[in-house]
C-alpha cells in the first residue's frame, strides 16, 4: 500500500532563511517566504518560546 506523500508532487525552492536548496509539497509563491525543514523547525520552536514568527493574537485569557 502506498502512502499519500509518496505520490505528492514536490517543488524545488530556496530557503528564505539560510539559502539552502530544498523541496516543498506546494508550489512556492514568490511573494511569501519558503523555509527548509531545519529553518522551519527552528522558527516553529522559537515561536513556542515567544520568538520566531510574530503574529499578534490579541490579549491572552489571563490578561483580563
Amino acid at each position: 500500500m502506498m502512502k499519500d506523500n509518496e505520490n505528492r508532487k514536490m517543488y524545488k525552492a530556496t530557503c528564505s532563511e539560510c539559502g539552502a536548496e530544498t523541496e516543498v509539497p506546494f508550489e512556492p509563491d514568490p511573494s511569501r517566504p519558503v523555509f527548509c525543514r531545519d529553518c522551519f523547525m527552528k522558527k516553529r520552536n522559537n515561536n513556542r518560546r515567544g520568538g520566531g514568527f510574530s503574529r499578534d493574537r490579541g490579549p491572552r485569557r489571563d490578561d483580563y
